[in-house]
This record gives structure tokens, C-alpha cells and sequence, in this order.
């Protein structure tokens, strides 16, 4: 009998994102299980509670069983023990997420030999989305609607 393949998509998902939804997706078809991890940072201040970004996220992925949704503090590896996942599922929509990325997940290779970091390319008509270009049209009341799943609701 083989192990089950987890794999963990760390953030803050503040908010969750098309973006993010289309690598949890594609990344559920190539894992048994992925656990969507939302980090607690208190040096990061966020626009929207943890329960409120945790609720969303259950419920954009109600439909999918092969995703959990967790929040964790401290380091990705640590929790990805303590999850039994041998994965770091991460999504890249450019050249300075690559940059940035690969530097963390050789980081946190030399952190875990046992943990491989695997990168997602994201679809191209969702590449330019970001959550802190999301977060600027709210806070600007501009139209954020077409980049969210329909979860998200900023009306509650």
C-alpha cells in the first residue's frame, strides 16, 4: 500500500483568489489530498479575520473532497510534519514569483530533505491576479468581483 500524497498550499488568502482556486484545483488532480494552509503571521496585518478567509475557502471547495482547509503558525515544513504531507504546492504566474519561490523552496528544502516543493504555472488568463491587487480594489470600491470565487463575500 503507497502512502497518500499530500501536498500543502500555504498563504494568507487574503482573500482566496480565482488565482488560487485554479491551483488548488489543478493541484488536487495531481495529489490524493491537498490541504489549503492558511498561515497565521501576526507581524502581517490582514483585511480580513481568519475565519472569515478559512470559511471562504471551505466553501469555494465544498465540492472537493480531496481539499481540507487548515490554519497553521510557524514554519511550512513543521506543519507539513505534523500534516504528514510530503509536499509544498505552490503557483507561479511569472518570472519574480519564480525568483522569489525558488528561493524559499530551496530554503526550506535545506530546512527537509524528506519535503519537495512543487511549482503549478498558472493559467494564463488568470496570471495577472494577485491579492494585494484584489485587496486595493476593495479598498478603493473598484469592481474585485470578477477575480473571487463567488464564495467570497464582502457583503457579511
Amino acid at each position: 500500500m503507497t502512502a497518500e500524497k499530500i501536498a500543502v498550499f500555504p498563504g494568507t488568502f487574503d482573500p482566496i483568489t480565482k488565482g488560487h482556486v485554479d491551483i488548488v484545483d489543478r493541484g488536487s488532480l495531481l495529489f490524493d489530498k491537498v490541504i489549503v494552509a492558511v498561515g497565521i503571521n501576526s507581524k502581517k496585518t490582514t483585511l480580513f479575520t481568519l475565519e472569515k478567509r478559512m470559511r471562504w475557502i471551505e466553501e469555494t471547495f465544498a465540492h472537493n473532497v480531496k481539499v481540507e482547509v487548515m490554519s497553521y503558525e510557524g514554519l511550512t515544513v513543521d506543519f507539513c510534519r505534523k500534516v504528514n504531507a510530503k509536499f509544498i504546492l505552490r503557483g507561479l504566474r511569472n518570472g519574480t514569483d519564480f525568483d522569489y519561490e525558488s528561493h524559499i523552496g530551496q530554503l526550506n528544502k535545506a530546512l527537509s530533505q524528506d519535503i519537495e516543493t512543487i511549482f503549478v504555472l498558472s493559467s494564463p488568463e488568470l496570471s495577472y491576479i494577485s491579492s494585494t491587487l484584489v485587496r486595493d480594489l476593495i479598498v478603493h470600491q473598484g469592481n474585485y468581483a470578477p477575480f473571487l470565487p463567488e464564495a467570497v463575500n464582502m457583503e457579511e
